[in-house]
């Protein structure tokens, strides 16, 4: 499938970006040579990617807004979950609370994006490419991340694959929600 549109993600951070690093370098070595570990907040679920022609002082403005109205996010991941009938195995976070009103945030902040093929599950991926051996998704689905995890700063990506996704600008988040 190709993708052209503009993508939101926050990068983990600290001692939980490297283990997750870790894992995606064991199990997923090409995931692992994409992006740095994140999560993904506008782009795949809940909404599609932004119009890859929107002006970027449109797109600058409208993003900025938010950045300005909302807090960093202290999170941690649920237990690893396999998406039903995909080889993806992904780190869920919950989809309430902070983080779905940040989506929102973003969803609504007046920019055109593509419908989502899916509803909104905030991840972090730690296998997407390889079709896992039995052994290695139970290594995978028994992976326990408990530290928790700031959220501080989003960034833009202009994805059209299959070309490497090109960074537009980081988003602080600043707001004293």
């Amino acid at each position: 499938m190709s993708t052209n549109g503009i993508f939101i993600t926050a990068e983990l951070t600290g001692p939980v970006c490297v283990q997750v690093r870790d894992l995606q370098r064991r199990f997923d070595p090409k995931l692992a040579n994409e992006l740095p570990p994140h999560i993904t907040l506008l782009g795949s679920s809940g909404a599609g990617p932004i119009a890859p022609d929107t002006p970027m002082a449109t797109l600058r403005t409208a993003l900025e807004t938010v950045g300005a109205t909302t807090t960093p996010l202290l999170l941690t991941f649920q237990p690893p979950m396999r998406f039903i009938g995909r080889e993806l195995v992904v780190l869920p976070i919950d989809p309430h609370g902070p983080v779905r009103t940040l989506h929102e945030r973003l969803k609504t902040a007046g920019l055109s994006y593509a419908i989502a093929r899916y509803p909104f599950t905030p991840h972090c991926t730690l296998s997407f490419y390889p079709q896992l051996t039995a052994e290695a998704l139970r290594v995978l689905l028994a992976v326990r991340i408990e530290e928790p995890f700031l959220i501080d700063r989003l960034r833009v990506y202009h994805t059209r694959a299959p070309q490497a996704p090109m960074h537009l600008f980081d988003l602080p988040l600043t707001g004293m929600d």
